[in-house]
Formats: structure tokens, sequence, C-alpha cells
């Protein structure tokens, strides 16, 4: 592969996955400064008798039953548990969660707001085809920094300059790991 068209697969990698590498790293800034969203969570009614199994092998099948016999949408992707509770996924959008703590049931319909919902992206807890672009985007990532530090070393002008860029990018984090 000649120079050029590594330039040329570099700038178009870049270039695409700039608008989804500044999602994620502003939503990841707002949340290190605290700004982690909210969700407006809204019990849904139980009536007596009704329950569920979260050791069920099919736990996607049992939740779409319950969520049913409650006259709730059940249009998720799969669900996700923790300890005593189930998630509907994605999170990043209108989902439910089922506690089912101490033998009560609780139903709760969560609604993400803009942040909240962009954090979730962020986690990986979006629609499955989001989460495949992510995976795309990863390794865009590393093409893109590997060929920009390799182009970077390779050109006799730019070898100085990314020669101390990428030793400071190496030893601050690594003071920072050892300090903490």
């Amino acid at each position: 592969m000649t120079r050029k068209t590594l330039i040329q697969l570099h700038l178009i990698a870049a270039a695409f996955f700039t608008p989804v590498l500044l999602l994620i790293a502003c939503s990841g800034g707002l949340y290190l400064l605290g700004y982690k969203g909210n969700v407006h969570s809204t019990p849904v009614s139980i009536p007596q008798g009704i329950s569920i199994d979260i050791n069920s092998t099919d736990l996607d099948a049992t939740v779409r039953k319950l969520l049913q016999r409650l006259n709730q949408p059940s249009d998720f992707e799969y669900v996700k548990q923790k300890g005593a509770t189930l998630f509907t996924r994605p999170t990043s959008k209108t989902h439910y969660e089922i506690r089912t703590a101490e033998a009560s049931l609780q139903v709760l319909i969560n609604r993400p707001n803009l942040q909240k919902t962009l954090i979730e992206l962020h986690k990986g807890h979006g629609p499955l085809s989001f989460k495949t672009f992510q995976k795309f985007t990863a390794i865009a990532l590393l093409f893109i920094l590997l060929t920009g530090t390799w182009l970077g070393l390779s050109a006799a002008g730019l070898r100085r300059n990314t020669s101390l860029g990428l030793a400071a990018g190496t030893i601050l984090p690594l003071l920072l790991i050892l300090a903490s």
C-alpha cells in the first residue's frame, strides 16, 4: 500500500467516524464532570397473583409474557439480569426494570433523558445494531491512531514532534497510574 493510499484511508476513516467519536468523548466527559443524566421512572400497577421466575431458562420469553399480562409493550431486544433485578435492553430508550427482591414484584417504566441516553449508548447498552457499529468504531479508532502515528513517524518533517507527542502520551498515563 502506498503512503498516499494510506493517507487517504486514514482521512476517510477519521472523517467518517468523527461524529460518533465526538459523541463518545462528549458523553463520557460530561459523565466524568457529574452530568450523568436522569431517568424518569413510572411504576406499573401489578394485579394480585402476578409473579415472575427470574431463574427461567428463557428470561426474554418470561419477561415478554409478564409485560403482556400487564398490558405493556414488549418490544425489547433482550433482558439483562443484575441480581434480583431485570432490565429490558436497550436502556438507551424507554425500557422496563423488573425488581423481584423480598418476594415482591415491582415493574418500572424507565424513560431516559438525552444525556442518560447518550451515556447508555456510550456504555454499550444501546440497540444491537448500534453495538455492532461501536465495534467497527473501535477498530476504526485503532486504525486512525496507528496510521496517524506511523505516518507521523515515517515523515522526516513530522518525526520529532510525533515522537515527542508519543513519548509524552505514553509517560503521562503511566505516571498517573503509578501515582494512584
